[in-house]
């Protein structure tokens, strides 16, 4: 018999893991829907054209492909064999699992863009799939939480997203966190500082290694990218910045004052803490990260990532600014902004912390229980009007010991018991027991349902 198994990187939820899971969806969804965001949804599949290219060359050897349907090689031929993995790959896989909600996001607003009400806000709450190394708080299937604006260039939306991710944290319980918030134009402008014109995609890649691998790593990964020696030194004074925002600022006005884009990078950094000042927000959790990258190649303005301190997981979300992207559908000249909750390292983080709310776990309420047939069948009298008065209610569904019906609302960890015994079917009551207190009334049907609400 053959022993059944998961594929790595996934996993299964008991009712107590998908109760917390839905506490989080919960929050994360009204924050969404306060600030004006409308839900949508995509498919888990889409075309490989529509997804390759956009992640960066790693973020493509990371998509998970899906095999043509039927005889997936009669298109294929010897040659095609000989040539190698990537020369097959358009022949036996036309489709791939989605890696993100952006590029999903951004083929949707082009494809319905003549019935959308620019600036667009959408949210999307789904799963998302990588080829990636399982490990602690990095899997192959989960979920994400997006938030995204297309069709605007203001900077409110920066400054918004940076009040969403704190609304979420304070309700979540989350005190100690940091939101590191940098610009890719300020990248851009750094390596031309470092005479390396052009190449802000390979220092962003190699960069965004800094906290895995440290800066020695890092070194010898731009080395190997094509950068020079002295162009690297060139790069040590931007990793020893410290101090706070003002300050590092007043550093790259002069670091940077050859570089226009540099600068207008910078520019945008210091518009987003001005908003954010115009709105009566302060400036809590947020952290300047000059070396911040995020790999994803589709990044033009503002970045974000979000990190809570003392715990053994990496980030929780992200995201950026990305006025190219729906450009390589046909569509240009739409910018657009947005970030990401991982909801399952945001569990993690929550269970590591011990700081799940006893409410989140709420099932049943009381359950009926009863001694033989007409016990049952009173019982199937009542349930329906425990529901009706929004009271999570169940009965007992076989006849066994009355003993064996209690340990099952024990296990299920349900409050109440509503006795439903020959006492009780000719008073019409029922006799309803807390079972943390041990307390037990002869109730009516009336009073036990104002007991419960």
């Amino acid at each position: 018999m053959q022993k059944p198994s998961l594929p790595k990187g996934t996993r299964d939820f008991s009712p107590v893991q998908m109760a917390r899971r839905n506490y989080i969806f919960g929050v994360i969804k009204e924050t969404f829907e306060l600030f004006g965001y409308q839900q949508i949804e995509t498919p888990s599949m889409e075309n490989l054209s529509t997804l390759t290219g956009k992640y960066g060359e790693e973020g493509d050897q990371l998509l998970f492909k899906i095999l043509n349907s039927g005889d997936f090689l009669k298109k294929t031929t010897a040659d095609d064999f000989a040539a190698g993995a990537k020369a097959m790959l358009s022949k036996i896989a036309e489709k791939g699992l989605r890696y993100d909600l952006t590029v999903p996001f951004a083929r949707f607003v082009v494809m319905n863009r003549n019935d959308l009400q620019f600036p667009f806000k959408r949210y999307q709450i789904q799963p998302v799939w990588r080829a990636d190394r399982p490990q602690k708080g990095r899997y192959r299937e989960f979920y994400q939480c997006d938030a995204d604006v297309v069709g605007t260039e203001s900077l409110s939306c920066e400054a918004e997203i940076i009040l969403m991710i704190r609304r979420v944290f304070k309700r979540l319980g989350l005190l100690d966190y940091s939101i590191k918030l940098n610009n890719r134009k300020i990248l851009t402008g750094i390596a031309e500082v470092m005479g390396a014109e052009g190449m802000e995609g390979p220092l962003c890649v190699a960069i965004d290694k800094l906290d895995k691998i440290g800066w020695s790593k890092v070194q010898e990964e731009l080395l190997q990218r094509g950068f020079d020696d002295g162009g690297i030194q060139k790069l040590q004074p931007i990793i020893d910045l410290k101090g706070n925002i003002p300050e590092k600022i007043e550093f790259l006005k002069e670091f940077l004052k050859q570089s226009e884009i540099g600068l207008k990078g910078l520019n945008e950094l210091e518009g987003v803490i001005d908003t954010l000042k115009q709105m009566g927000e302060n400036l809590d959790f947020v952290e300047f990260d000059v070396v911040l990258a995020r790999g994803l190649s589709y990044y033009t303005g503002a970045i974000f990532e979000v990190k809570v301190n003392n715990v053994s997981i990496g980030s929780v979300s992200g995201g950026g600014r990305y006025d190219n992207l729906t450009g390589v559908f046909g569509m240009d000249d739409i910018p657009g902004v947005g970030f990401s909750f991982g909801v399952d390292r945001l569990y993690d983080v929550l269970e590591e912390l011990d700081l799940f709310p006893e409410a989140a776990l709420e099932g049943t309420k009381v359950l009926l229980v009863h001694f033989d047939k007409k016990g049952y069948e009173y019982g199937l009298g009542l349930i329906t009007k425990f529901r009706e008065n929004g009271i999570r209610a169940e009965i007992y569904p076989d006849s066994v010991k009355i003993k064996k019906q209690f340990d099952y609302a024990t296990k299920k960890q349900i409050p109440f018991v509503a006795i439903c015994g020959d006492n009780e079917i000719v008073s019409k009551t029922i006799a309803l027991k807390n079972l943390d207190s041990g307390e037990q009334s002869s109730l009516t049907l009336a009073e036990a349902i104002d007991r419960l609400n």
